[in-house]
């Protein structure tokens, strides 16, 4: 099986499997009752939006910004309602505006309804300056939420934060070690909203985005695949 055959078949793999998921567990929560279920069905759109924008983002497609931005704007509401509140300011202050830095970056690098973006690596300096800020500000986020925020999961409220903020930066300037950050917001999130339902299994709209992150987490070991593949220098040439 050939590359492009190989990531249709994932790919439609990853939009119809999530897809089926979302709808059986929304309509098995429904049938169970419970609270929020308002929220249940707004999470689960958002749910697939977001996975539509992390397959075209896997596949340097430019339309990642345009599913993402109102990915985005929902989870910041759930997660505000669900005492997420690290991740809440995060998406409504800094990813949703940078869906749309983002989606100016990329028509610079190539990026267009057909053309893919054209991917490019970090240098030596830059991995070991963004490890360390990804170290130190879990350090710092995790401090400050267990102290005074009062959240649920600080742990990985906090981890899921950095990693957002760092994988977010990375892919909108185009970087192929945005999918580090991506494994670990998709890892961080499973375990967060696992506590969750678990905590509290009246909260029913935590099982969707459980599903979500487990199919986040498929995608973005593709991701890295494909963007590895794709940042590698040419021969004779140097990475902008």
């Amino acid at each position: 099986m050939n590359e492009k055959t190989f990531n249709k078949w994932f790919n439609a793999f990853v939009l119809v499997g999530m897809g089926a998921a979302i709808v059986l567990a929304t309509v098995f929560k429904t049938l169970q009752g419970g609270e929020n279920l308002w929220l249940l069905y707004i999470s689960a759109f958002g749910s697939m939006m977001g996975i539509a924008s992390s397959v075209t983002s896997a596949n340097g497609s430019i339309w990642t910004f345009v599913f993402g931005l109102v990915n985005v704007t929902i989870y910041a509401v759930v997660c505000f309602i669900g005492a997420k509140y690290g991740t809440a300011i995060l998406h409504a202050a800094y990813t949703a505006p940078m869906n749309i830095i983002g989606f100016i970056q990329w028509r610079k690098r190539g990026a267009s309804g057909k053309a893919k973006v054209k991917a490019r690596r970090l240098p030596v300096k830059g991995r070991f300056l963004v490890g360390l800020v990804f170290f130190v500000s879990s350090f710092v986020l995790w401090y400050l939420l267990h102290l005074y925020s009062g959240a649920s999961t600080p742990l990985f409220d906090a981890l899921s934060v950095v990693c957002n903020v760092i994988g977010q930066f990375l892919m909108s300037t185009a970087y192929m070690e945005q999918w580090i950050f991506w494994i670990g917001v998709n890892i961080a999130s499973i375990l967060m909203w696992s506590l969750t339902l678990a905590a509290h299994p009246g909260d029913s709209f935590a099982l969707v985005y459980i599903i979500k992150y487990a199919f986040y987490l498929l995608n973005g070991c593709n991701g890295l695949r494909i963007w590895l593949r794709d940042s590698r220098p040419r021969e004779g040439c140097i990475s902008e």
